[in-house]
């Protein structure tokens, strides 16, 4: 595709347009249009995708060039900004009060350049971790870059109830206080899996075990806001695939229980479905007037297992730097101070999908959620 004088090539595996198509219904003549594109000397893709479908040439291009050209936002920051830059900035961590974060996936990509940039700014740092060699090994490495970090390893898998409640039981009697939740865990399956609780695994990993996780703790986050003055902060990491589900195809059994399986779509639900549960526990936040925040995020094009399981999807080298700084961004930012029920992207305020906006949806869900865990 050639638009003034600049040559874009189009990279759209068979795999992902049947996916696309089977997921938005697409018709034939649209589903031919690019979804993501590739600029010969840059290599690397916009994190649009199928998004993008519904803008016009005029706009695309306009998106295009200010996410190639890292154009920053109001916040003063956009799609080039390294986490490292952003943390440096941020005056929210007070320096006479060790803060405690949890950080869940942190054994690679974004969640462990997350877990290194906020080790540096002298947060206590705790990786709930499934593979506990990798935990220690980052720890390792956080270390070395700081030798004065506070990093504690946990055990947990996040597709397993049981098991998010050892860790939240764990971590409770520690007594440690818990400033700020990053639930940045998340798996994509080409196949079918479920959970030893009997769910899509897809479903359990990233969006069911961080409800419970977030349950459990936040109780905690309350009561060391209150102490502390300092406000709390919890970041669901989401993405701009959410926008690929419709109302038609988000129903919570259907979800757990899946019959015609679609790994595009099952991540795209947990993803949507991480939204609005930020959605409603910031509407319960407020209605307790409690000094604690939630918001989701979306990373950007990132380098990631997630990414590697899916072939088809092109990413730049070392793009977990920039895809932790939005997580860091909102954790640890003065500008987002008391700013909830949110979705960022590239550490900017933007606008999710209208499903994602549905306070109806986000009820109903947070309902079945819970009734599904205390059952």
């Amino acid at each position: 595709w050639e638009t003034n004088g600049t040559l874009w090539l189009c990279h759209v595996p068979n795999s992902i347009v049947e996916e696309s198509t089977s997921l938005l219904s697409f018709t034939p003549s649209t589903a031919q249009h690019p979804p993501s594109f590739l600029k010969v000397k840059d290599t690397i893709v916009l994190p649009c995708c199928f998004e993008i479908l519904s803008l016009n040439c005029g706009t695309l291009m306009k998106e295009t060039l200010r996410y190639l050209a890292g154009i920053v936002g109001p916040s003063g920051y956009g799609s080039k900004s390294t986490a490292e830059q952003v943390a440096h900035s941020c005056s929210y961590l007070v320096d006479s009060q060790r803060l405690t974060a949890i950080i869940t996936g942190a054994t690679s990509g974004i969640g462990a350049e997350t877990a290194r940039v906020v080790a540096k700014r002298g947060v206590r740092v705790v990786i709930p971790a499934r593979d506990i060699k990798k935990a220690a090994e980052l720890k390792e490495r956080i270390r070395k870059d700081n030798p004065n970090a506070e990093v504690i390893l946990c055990e947990i898998d996040l597709s397993s109830l049981a098991s998010v409640k050892r860790f939240c039981n764990e971590f409770l009697a520690l007594g440690l206080p818990l400033n700020i939740l990053i639930n940045n865990a998340g798996i994509f399956s080409q196949k079918l899996e479920f959970s030893e609780d009997k769910f899509e695994m897809t479903f359990a990993t990233n969006y069911l075990g961080h409800y419970l996780l977030t349950e459990m703790l936040i109780e905690k986050m309350i009561e060391t806001a209150e102490q502390t003055g300092i406000q709390g902060r919890i970041i669901n990491l989401s993405s701009v695939i959410h926008s690929w589900v419709g109302r038609d195809c988000f129903h919570f059994n259907q979800m757990l229980h899946p019959i015609n399986y679609n790994g595009t779509r099952a991540y795209a639900q947990s993803k949507l479905a991480t939204i609005l549960h930020a959605k409603e526990i910031a509407k319960q936040l407020k209605a307790k007037n409690a000094n604690v925040t939630i918001n989701a995020v979306h990373p950007g094009i990132v380098k990631t297992g997630i990414f590697r399981a899916h072939k088809g999807f092109i990413t730049g080298k070392n793009l977990h730097i920039l895809g932790a700084s939005t997580s860091c961004y909102v954790a640890l930012s003065p500008q987002v101070e008391g700013m909830s029920g949110k979705y960022f992207v590239d550490c900017n305020e933007s606008n999710c999908s209208v499903l994602a906006n549905d306070e109806s949806e986000a009820r109903r869900l947070w309902r079945q959620t819970r009734a599904l865990i205390r059952r």
